[in-house]
């Protein structure tokens, strides 16, 4: 059995979490909204259409923060056909996704929505298609008290209260040829910081974020973010990375190493920020929205062949396996990791379309990535301890000096609890962890939750859902001040520790 020693202290802390970091997304896309989160005259429907099944399990995952509309569909939206009565709505080619778009569900059934799951909206605009003109008068219409033409507008349509969004993205992956609208960095900065100013005069309590490249794989990376953060920093606050990953290869130890990527990901833009910050001699620092990350590889090749124009057309309905929820666990302790620079993150996305969560006529089930999440989300809370890892390491196709044990501690004060999140990438054997915890006085293990399944492909199905689930562990323990664990071989890890 390997052995892996983890160090802390409890006064080296690498900053409280913002509890945005457990944020999703959803986008006008195949059966994300449509049949996903809105289905009228479905048996599972609420008085306003809602799933009541989904609601219940997107409660579970305690998500603070949800941005919508898109993704690639908000460079093509025209935010004025999403409000008002129904019946007039217009539908509209929607070419991002290459559908028709109905315009049924739109802005105000969002945020009546994200009332319903007990969340707070992220709204982007339109850079592709529109501008500044457009970005303000949605602006005006959410967050203005009234009195003016568009705030008088959503009283009219029954929302005399201002919607109060505070959280708002300049566009979507401008740097993308995909893009409707696509720009070079310096036509996006420019739009965007002109953009960020125009909003602030409106409202000066919100916070921008700006688009970084679409990908760490994008030839521009690097160039891009300069010059964006170069000609926006004074007026924006968050500069965005996406991240996707699969195994296409049917590699699983290369697979799992991606985080590393991930990691190197991050600590290229945070420099980034920092070089621009020092060129500027500015005392503002500019945080990360991490606004996409997940898995995406199942349906890459099958979603090529879907028939155009249609008004919901399935699509990236990835049915995840249990090693897909492995790498998410590792994701999310990275993003913890470096959560003194990343204040948002976007879980993409939340409802059948690459989410956690899956639904048909008939019911709504909980994918296998949906555990790692649901876990950090309400276990992890409170203050990131730097946490030193000290494992076994292996190399694979693509990375070398991988740390088989990948992990993070979080200290909740507010509970006397420490949490460690911990994946065991080790494909072959369990693993023994140790820290001294001596610093805690009388804690004791209080719960190991482990998600484990001997077979690597196993999934969740709507006959099946329990097939990859947490157990409950035993074994774990503090003597004398020193913790020690078992892992079992690629697991994923919840050890709640806390006073006794």
């Amino acid at each position: 059995m390997k052995k892996s020693k983890i160090v802390i202290d409890r006064h080296f802390i690498i900053d409280k979490i913002d509890r945005n970091i457990y944020g999703s997304f959803v986008e006008q896309m195949g059966r994300s909204i449509y049949e996903g989160i809105y289905y009228p005259g479905s048996p599972f429907a609420d008085e306003d259409g809602f799933r009541k099944d989904v609601i219940k399990l997107v409660s579970e995952l305690n998500i603070p923060i949800i941005r919508y509309p898109g993704g690639n569909f908000v460079s093509g939206f025209i935010w004025e056909d999403s409000v008002g009565p129904k019946n007039e709505r217009p539908a509209r080619l929607e070419l991002a996704w290459s559908t028709i778009e109905t315009n049924e569900f739109g802005l105000n059934e969002f945020m009546d929505w994200c009332k319903k799951v007990n969340t707070k909206p992220m709204m982007a605009v339109n850079l592709g298609t529109r501008g500044i003109e457009a970005a303000r008068n949605l602006l005006e219409y959410c967050n203005f008290e009234g009195g003016t033409y568009w705030s008088d507008l959503r009283k009219k349509h029954g929302y005399e209260k201002p919607h109060n969004i505070k959280v708002w993205c300049l566009g979507n992956e401008m740097d993308g040829d995909w893009q409707i609208g696509s720009k070079t960095a310096y036509e996006y900065g420019r739009i965007a910081n002109e953009t960020a100013k125009v909003m602030k005069m409106i409202d000066p309590d919100i916070k921008l974020v700006a688009c970084g490249s679409s990908g760490r794989g994008m030839p521009t990376f690097g160039d891009w973010e300069m010059t964006v953060l170069d000609l926006a920093y004074d007026n924006i606050d968050y500069i965005s990375l996406h991240a996707y990953y699969g195994n296409q290869a049917n590699d699983p130890a290369d697979y799992l190493a991606n985080s590393m990527d991930m990691e190197s990901f991050i600590t290229s833009v945070i420099a980034m920020c920092d070089a621009i910050k020092g060129k500027k001699r500015s005392k503002k620092q500019i945080n990360l929205s991490f606004d996409e990350w997940n898995v995406w590889y199942h349906t890459l090749e099958s979603d090529k062949s879907l028939e155009k124009w249609q008004y919901i057309s399935p699509r990236l309905e990835d049915v995840y396996n249990f090693e897909d929820a492995l790498l998410v666990g590792s994701m999310m302790i990275t993003l913890l990791r470096h959560c003194h620079r990343i204040k948002i993150a976007c879980m993409a996305q939340l409802v059948n379309v690459i989410g956690p969560i899956m639904t048909s006529d008939t019911g709504a089930w909980r994918q296998t990535i949906f555990y790692p999440f649901f876990h950090a989300s309400n276990y992890a809370n409170g203050k990131v301890l730097n946490t030193l890892v000290y494992s076994p390491k292996y190399d694979s196709k693509n990375y070398t000096d991988v740390p088989y044990l990948d992990a993070v501690m979080v200290e909740n004060e507010e509970k006397d609890e420490v949490v460690l999140l911990a994946v065991n990438k080790d494909l072959e054997e369990d693993m023994e962890v140790t820290c001294d915890m001596r610093q805690y006085e009388n804690y004791e293990v209080k719960k190991h939750i482990v998600l484990y399944h001997p077979d690597l492909k196993a999934v969740n199905t709507e006959d099946n859902p329990d097939n990859v689930a947490p157990t409950i562990e035993t074994g774990a323990k503090i003597d004398d001040g020193i913790f020690s664990a078992v892992l079992k071989k690629h697991s994923w890890n919840v050890i709640v520790l806390g006073k006794k």
